[in-house]
């Protein structure tokens, strides 16, 4: 079915991104393709979809790939049967049907005669009925896009799917489609994703790195499980070697104090002896010599235990370098925090809820809003954060210090750069090498600190965020975070996971991430209709 060997790819600043990548994808098989951000995960799906040319290497398919981009900016002036490919062949058969019977327009259907039946199947099915094929994909939301470039599945029926985030800007809703498709779909699935349910229905997972891909045969659980077991057996390798450095240490500085004390014994023995100063010098250069010999010896062995450990060491995931340290809020658990009664807003008679809102919100509890799209989630949040004022009905908010997070991260102003940003969140007066220590410490070296905030992926913006959370003197009441996994990779999914389990806040999230909130122990759910 596909075939890769030795595929190799090179910036065109001529950095290497990934080198010698070979695997084979066999008929039917469902692959979850993942790896850190910029490993070069999209990249290698593209060569395969033939969007971009393998610096060396060697690429054999028996099938055309249907490809499905993780952005849709780039289709915004096509209509929606521009974007299906489906454009010719439609034109065509409305040619025929109105009589124009010519050789050019059968060749184009080429006997595709119920192309518009399987284009109206696929835009039902993906809930889409109120499009149209000639309206352009500039009008339509994120996951309108996701959803129609998914409908070009069923209508071509590829044997080869290559999908890039698939989920994302999904609600759930979509989102069950997208896993019943997936399960129900015989043609050979590789997917790039970071949403971990999605990445259970898949049977092998290939794990791409600095050093390769590297195949795991099972789900996402069993890979996860695998890679505990490997963590654990490097923390072990990691615990020995630092066991062992202590040792070499230790019989360093014993055996040091040992030729010190018989070098002292024997000069004494010297002085009694009345032995000549010649002599004397000749004898201490011996021993001196005999000492740096002896240290030589020491400090080799203990540069080797030090260079092993730190090789140990750079194989430890990233989360497990990290540490959060949240000050804890200053609000007693329970206290109200908000109270909505009858709430509602809109324009005009035209409300946005049809039924009012009534529910609180506890200091310490952790609820998420859910909603499909278009419910009011960011209006809602709005009118938690005093943004915005509702139309219908009254709400208590307490006086409490709220921290939104968006999906964007902007409070990370874009022409700072990462220290400068961290510094903006310095209330606690830190001198600059503590606030360089815990950028370190939120995996920003020494050479990032003066990289513009603009640069940042999704991942080190939110890296960045918790920092300058962590950074100021005093932990917020509330955080809302606003479909907070979107678009980041399964390591920085779990470092934010780490993140919010140690904060003792208040939460509120916004998400159709089902994994993401079971892992932080979501209490409660707001439902808006």
């Amino acid at each position: 079915m596909l075939i890769l060997q030795n595929i190799s790819y090179l910036h065109t600043n001529r950095d290497l991104l990934f080198d010698k990548i070979t695997f084979t994808a066999n008929q039917q098989e469902k692959i979850a393709l993942i790896g850190n951000n910029g490993v070069g995960k999209s990249t290698l799906l593209k060569i395969i979809a033939g969007e971009l040319q393998a610096s060396e290497g060697l690429l054999r398919t028996d099938a055309k790939p249907y490809y499905v981009p993780q952005i849709f900016g780039q289709f915004n002036h096509f209509t929606l049967a521009e974007a299906l490919q489906v454009d010719n062949k439609l034109n065509a058969l409305k040619e025929i049907l109105n009589g124009n019977v010519t050789e050019e327009n059968l060749e184009i259907l080429n006997d595709d005669w119920t192309i518009e039946d399987r284009c109206n199947e696929a835009l039902e099915y993906w809930q889409l009925t109120d499009l149209d094929l000639t309206q352009k994909l500039e009008n339509l939301s994120g996951g309108q896009k996701t959803k129609v470039f998914l409908a070009g599945i069923s209508i071509h029926q590829p044997e080869l799917i290559l999908l890039d985030e698939p989920s994302n800007h999904l609600d759930l809703t979509a989102r069950k489609l997208l896993y019943h498709f997936i399960q129900n779909t015989s043609g050979t699935v590789i997917i790039v994703s970071h949403d971990r349910k999605l990445l259970n229905l898949l049977n092998t997972v290939y794990e791409l790195n600095k050093h390769g891909i590297t195949v795991y045969g099972g789900n996402y659980d069993f890979y996860a499980e695998q890679k505990q077991i490997e963590n654990n057996a490097l923390q072990q390798d990691i615990h020995s070697k630092e066991k062992a450095l202590r040792k070499a240490k230790e019989k360093e500085r014993d055996t040091l104090e040992r030729q010190q004390k018989l070098d002292a014994r024997g000069k004494k023995k010297q002085e009694k002896a009345g032995v000549s100063r010649i002599m004397m010098n000749t004898l201490r250069n011996n021993a001196e010599n005999s000492t740096s010999k002896t240290k030589s010896i020491h400090a080799e062995k203990i540069g080797g235990i030090s260079q092993e450990l730190q090789g140990l060491r750079s194989g430890l995931p990233d989360i497990d370098k990290m540490k959060f340290g949240f000050d804890s809020t200053e609000l007693h658990k329970g206290k109200i925090l908000f109270t909505a009664t009858d709430l509602n807003y809109g324009y005009g008679e035209k409300l946005l809820w049809k039924e009012n809102l009534n529910f609180e919100i506890l200091s310490g509890e952790r609820l998420v809003l859910k909603g499909s799209n278009g419910s009011g989630k960011t209006t809602l949040i709005k009118i938690i954060t005093g943004k915005v004022v509702p139309t219908q009905g009254s709400m208590y908010k307490a006086n409490a210090k709220i921290v939104y997070i968006d999906q964007d991260y902007s409070l990370i102003e874009n022409d700072l750069t990462v220290y400068d940003q961290a510094q903006k969140f310095n209330g606690s007066g830190l001198q600059e090498h503590d606030i360089r220590m815990r950028l370190n410490r939120f995996l920003f070296s020494q050479n990032e600190l003066e990289k513009p905030c603009s640069a940042l992926s999704g991942g080190e913006k939110m890296r960045l965020m918790l920092c300058c959370l962590t950074i100021n003197n005093q932990a917020p009441d509330i955080i809302i975070l606003d479909e907070p996994t979107n678009n980041l990779d399964i390591q920085n999914i779990e470092i934010l996971t780490a993140a919010v389990n140690e904060y003792e806040g208040t939460l509120i999230v916004v998400s159709h991430d089902e994994a993401f909130l079971e892992q932080i122990n979501i209490e409660r759910c707001v439902e808006l209709a």
